[in-house]
């Protein structure tokens, strides 16, 4: 099991999907089981343990601190950042380097940046053609100066080993984040630093990331009655259900999980809906090839097709009644058909199955005890978050004190990093005190008048105007609305506590 802090809800990364996987061990009896991980607090190290029933004495604890490494703290305002970092390029040793931001915009702003400045610099993030991703990734193999612009879409498959520099230019999410991309420099041994830009203003944008994946109450309620309403089994469609409840779809299928872990409900094993089929020679000479009930079988699902100009779909649950035949037999013939070169063949519509193991007394109740375990994610994720900007301002030796936070003491100071430089804490800056302006607030009245069912719940109305969108919100193609994201730089929680207030 890769990842396996995964399994913690201490963890950066808490996936509830990888405590199935524990259960699976023991339902299949599993003769080994390796779970592995790079970022493993003391906390999540037990978890992982308990988890995958790992006897403590078998829980192998590498070192985490490499002395190669310089870690540096500098407090930064936004506008001071673009200097500081073609400062950093200028004045230093030229060598591979990464450039770490939150935004994909960001790294595209960043990279043109350095680009003009004359710098072997290029663009990174998940935004990108799956073409592009690659080229950057083997120019930046194959360079010994090239400057990545990254979001942290860059670097898990990157073996390269003499990474000279990792500069943020936006603060990491979390303690485990910033060691899993600090990690990723001098794996060579020879001196690499590492350096980050200290601007408390990034919070908003990463504080949003987390408060966007906290449904509303109303949401979990209103799913929560939707699914102990169905029949005993059912599928749907897990797009739909996210735009149905306005929760996005990777909380959605963790709300799912929490059910099935607590006996509620049991997941089955997906399928497609729909298919769609090229011809790739004539129907006439596909049905040649076959006789009796098998033809006249695969002439009758032809005909239930929707014909387009090139390709044709495939309506299951339609074709399943009109053949008067299992779902499996057509998707058999379908495949079979593609792997003879007859026709070419493409899934869509993926249905998630599910089976009611048991209904609660009181779903209004089931409900709220979700949704107190979002929020109390939510609490932890901010917290995560914070640890960055303490350890940004430590009055001590920065790498012991990450090291710390990993269970690892570290006897000796580093002797590189800031404080150790310096042998002072680094001065944090305050957040720019945010100002909201008139105009915004006297027309959002207007706003939940005109979408009353969107913005009637206070964190609805407060992630909108802090430019977070929801599937609702993407459908009603609000997202070019001129007050979405109008509040992006006030923290949050004001959004939120003025919103409840119905106040902007």
């Amino acid at each position: 099991v890769d990842e396996a802090h995964c399994i913690s809800e201490w963890g950066h990364n808490f996936r509830p999907d990888y405590l199935k996987l524990a259960r699976y061990a023991r339902q299949f009896r599993a003769e080994r089981l390796l779970a592995l991980t790079a970022t493993a607090t003391p906390q999540v190290l037990d978890d992982i343990c308990r988890g995958f029933e790992i006897q403590p004495q078998c829980a192998v604890r590498t070192g985490f601190y490499r002395p190669n490494l310089s870690l540096l703290a500098t407090p930064i305002t936004k506008g001071e950042r673009d200097a500081a970092l073609l400062d950093r390029l200028r004045t230093r040793q030229a060598g591979p380097t990464i450039v770490y931001v939150t935004l994909q915009r960001t790294a595209e702003q960043v990279a043109d940046l350095l680009a003009r400045a004359g710098f072997a610099a290029r663009p990174y993030h998940a935004g990108l053609e799956d073409e592009e991703r690659s080229s950057v990734q083997d120019w930046f193999l194959a360079s010994d100066r090239a400057v990545v612009v990254a979001t942290i879409a860059f670097g898990m498959g990157i073996d390269k080993s003499n990474i000279r520099y990792i500069d943020h230019y936006n603060l990491p999410k979390s303690l485990e984040s910033y060691s899993q991309e600090i990690g990723r420099s001098g794996r060579d041994g020879l001196p690499a630093t590492c350096e980050m830009h200290v601007c408390p203003d990034d919070l908003n944008v990463l504080e949003n990331f987390i408060y966007g994946d906290t449904p509303s109450l109303e949401s979990v309620q209103s799913l929560m009655r939707d699914i102990f309403r169905r029949e005993d089994e059912f599928d749907v469609s897990l797009y739909d259900l996210s735009f149905q409840h306005d929760i996005r779809q990777i909380v959605l299928k963790t709300l799912l999980t929490y059910l099935e872990l607590d006996g509620l409900i049991e997941e089955g094993t997906p399928y497609y809906s729909k298919y769609q089929f090229k011809l790739l020679t004539s129907l006439s000479n596909i049905l040649s090839r076959f006789e009796g009930d098998r033809k006249q079988f695969l002439e009758t699902l032809f005909r239930t097709a929707s014909k387009g100009k090139t390709w044709s779909v495939v309506d299951l649950e339609s074709a399943t009644k009109q053949t008067n035949s299992p779902r499996e037999r057509i998707v058999r013939a379908l495949d079979y058909l593609a792997e003879q070169k007859l026709l070419e063949i493409k899934v869509e519509g993926v249905r998630n199955r599910f089976k009611i193991l048991q209904r609660p007394p009181d779903a209004a109740e089931l409900a709220g005890k979700l949704h107190a375990r979002t929020l109390k994610r939510e609490e932890q994720e901010i917290a995560r978050l914070h640890q960055v900007l303490h350890l940004a301002g430590h009055p001590g030796c920065l790498a012991a004190k990450l090291g710390e936070h990993f269970g690892e003491r570290i006897e000796k100071a580093c002797g590189h990093c800031s404080w150790c430089r310096d042998h002072s804490a680094a001065a944090l800056l305050p957040r720019t005190a945010a100002v909201i302006d008139d105009a915004i607030r006297k027309q959002v009245p207007e706003l939940r008048r005109e979408n009353h069912e969107l913005f009637a719940e206070p964190r609805s109305l407060a992630r909108f105007l802090c430019g977070i969108s929801s599937p609702k919100v993407s459908r009603a193609r609000l997202s070019s609305h001129q007050l979405f994201g109008s509040l992006s730089h006030v923290p949050f929680a004001e959004v939120l506590r003025r919103a409840q207030g119905q106040k902007a």
